[in-house]
């Protein structure tokens, strides 16, 4: 391929030094818009309740904790917790048991999405140290107007300390998607995709709220970025670093299934597409990675017993609730319909560049092959599609975004940087625009990222929700 077609083939004007200037200034701007506060929602959603009980809990003693009932009342508990932060799990995964077995109980987040529970833990204790929770009638207390400092997930300890680690982590998941790409596609890709990531209105919207998707997210794109990595150059430290993401991915949440058996296809592929080598050490430890995490997890949860029931437990119960069959049902191109909505320029492009650039890049068959076999499970999970789950796909839209954009300047010369830069930049304005449509609307403040609440949010449904 001719080097004016490919991102960073030749990049006479792209020193090092000025590389990494931009780099900076473009994380820069995208940190400083995660670390702002700007979502019209600003009660406490439902899965942020959930994980602050689990932070308090580690905290050890006893505690005077809620549950939901399938009414949305709330059932009060006063349950003994020994130990603290991993320590405490055991008891928190009894806790979970407990209470889920009781006949009118809704379906609730296990604690076993440990790392996400245990890093905001760790955080609470190093800013707020001993500063105890707000009390149930100041966590319920009406928002301020125009004085964010009041809002819960300013006072409270638990919930203050995660939304910093879901923002920091959106944070990190935007440098590590910039990384990627200049590693895999060249220098011109690193600063596409990182500006993409950066006014990205998923991962944003994430930054703003106690919402494990973007902690997750983080985590499934390392996976990615050292499967890639060690089939190129099984070197010991990637090989090392593709172990533990592995290992900390399946610590995070259940959702690493879908990401491992996307990336095992990957590594199958291989053998056609010829990414790099598949070597026996990397196979190994590709299969001794997750099977680390999982020892882990059943070791902190109290041993193999309970650690199979509470995700049978929350598989049950899942099926069941009418939150989910309300909002998780659909056709299999549901998740194309939630992402062409939030990032249609993003999509199309995307789209575009799997007939006119994938063929000749096996960069961008290695997300192909990631998105479409990762799609193929999640889209028939039954009352399990939600576009909080699709954000493991925004890194591999955004390459393949970047690349086509690329593709259609290449026409012009000498003019391609120029043509490039304008067009990422009007995207990257028009992405930024997407997200205050969607979450900055203070009529209909968006929190779960459903169907039907993004077509309002559009002007495309306008009844009442």
């Amino acid at each position: 391929m001719n080097a004016t077609a490919q991102p960073g083939a030749q990049t006479p004007v792209l020193t090092a030094r000025v590389f990494w200037i931009f780099f900076a200034l473009i994380a820069i701007v995208g940190a400083g818009i995660r670390i702002r506060d700007s979502a019209a929602f600003r009660q406490t959603g439902f899965d942020e309740i959930l994980y602050r009980r689990y932070v308090n809990m580690m905290d050890g003693g006893r505690q005077v904790v809620g549950t939901f009932q399938q009414d949305m009342s709330m059932h009060g508990y006063a349950y003994p917790v020994r130990g603290s932060g991993a320590a405490a799990l055991p008891d928190l995964v009894d806790f979970f048991l407990q209470t889920q077995r009781k006949p009118g109980s809704e379906c609730e987040l296990p604690p076993t999405r440990f790392l996400y529970i245990y890093t905001s833990w760790l955080w609470k204790n190093v800013q707020f140290g001993s500063q105890p929770p707000l009390s149930l009638a100041e966590m319920q207390k009406p928002v301020v107007e125009n004085d964010r400092s009041k809002d819960a997930d300013h006072r409270d300890p638990a919930l203050a300390s995660l939304h910093r680690v879901s923002c920091l982590f959106s944070v990190l998941l935007m440098l590590a998607g910039g990384l990627f790409a200049m590693r895999m596609l060249g220098k011109a890709a690193g600063l596409g995709v990182l500006a993409l990531m950066a006014c990205d209105p998923l991962q944003i919207h994430f930054s703003q709220h106690a919402l494990i998707d973007g902690f997750f997210t983080f985590w499934a794109v390392m996976c990615m970025w050292t499967t890639w990595e060690c089939l190129r150059n099984p070197r010991g430290a990637w090989l090392a670093a593709h172990t533990a993401c592995l290992a900390l991915m399946v610590m995070t949440k259940e959702n690493a299934f879908f990401v491992y058996c996307a990336l095992a296809v990957v590594v199958l592929c291989n053998r056609w597409l010829k990414f790099g080598t598949v070597t026996r050490r990397f196979v190994l430890l590709s299969i001794a990675g997750p099977l680390l995490g999982v020892a882990v997890l059943v070791l902190l949860s109290g041993g193999i017993g309970p650690f199979i029931e509470v995700y049978q437990m929350l598989v049950g119960k899942a099926q069941n609730l009418t939150y989910a069959k309300l909002t998780g049902d659909g056709p299999w191109h549901r998740y194309l319909i939630d992402l062409i909505t939030v990032s249609p320029i993003v999509v199309c492009l995307a789209l575009g560049a799997l007939f006119a650039v994938v063929p000749r890049r096996r960069e961008l068959a290695f997300f192909a092959v990631f998105v479409a076999a990762s799609y193929l499970i999640m889209c028939n999970v039954r009352y399990g599609m939600n576009l909080r789950y699709a954000s493991i796909w925004e890194l591999p839209l955004r390459a393949a975004a970047f690349c086509m954009i690329w593709q259609l300047c290449a026409s012009l010369g000498h003019r391609q940087w120029l043509a490039a830069t304008v067009a990422v930049v009007a995207l990257c304005g028009y992405e930024f625009r997407q997200y205050t449509i969607l979450a900055k609307n203070p009529a209909l403040p968006l929190y779960e990222t459903v169907t039907a609440d993004l077509l309002r949010l559009q002007n495309v449904i306008k009844s009442a929700p």
